[in-house]
């Protein structure tokens, strides 16, 4: 299981990836201190930790920036204390990644996802993506995302490894 999180400064969205059934486990935005409290208890699920992270393009930032980068620390220090590796994302990768352009907006990101998985669907007949809304779109790219490069680096091994023999 991967467990994609979009940190905010007031709430935070998962969405925790099953890789074995490629399915949504798990989702939800909850208000940062019932995610901390919740994330105290996933931790020891075993679920790989990715959180996007925060970047700097030289302009000047205010209050939330810091309440999210705060968070993320919190975040890595539940980890931690569990000997658990939290993977740090950036949102220029993701955009790469699904969309091939820096310049990818949220909404790109999310059709990118749904014409890999297909569309949301209705209550009466859902799709993988039913329910996913907002900040969920972002923590479930960047489960997708961690996905997709850690299973292209195992298939390039894979063949690097036929090509010599062993």
């Amino acid at each position: 299981m991967i467990l994609g999180i979009d940190p905010g400064p007031h709430q935070t969205a998962f969405a925790i990836w099953s890789i074995k059934i490629k399915r949504l486990a798990n989702f939800a935005i909850l208000p940062n201190d019932d995610f901390i409290r919740w994330i105290r208890i996933q931790s020891a699920m075993g679920s790989i930790p990715v959180v996007e992270m925060i970047q700097s393009f030289g302009m000047p930032v205010g209050k939330e920036i810091f309440e999210t980068i705060l968070l993320i620390g919190r975040i890595i220090e539940i980890y931690d204390c569990q000997n658990i590796k939290t993977n740090l994302v950036y949102r220029k990768d993701i955009k790469l990644h699904f969309c091939g352009s820096n310049k990818a907006k949220d909404s790109n990101i999310r059709q990118a996802l749904i014409d890999r998985f297909g569309p949301p669907g209705i209550k009466k007949n859902p799709g993988i993506l039913y329910g996913v809304k907002k900040d969920i779109w972002s923590a479930l790219a960047c489960a997708i995302y961690w996905e997709d490069i850690n299973n292209s680096t195992r298939e390039v091994k894979k063949k690097e490894v036929k090509k010599n023999g062993n």
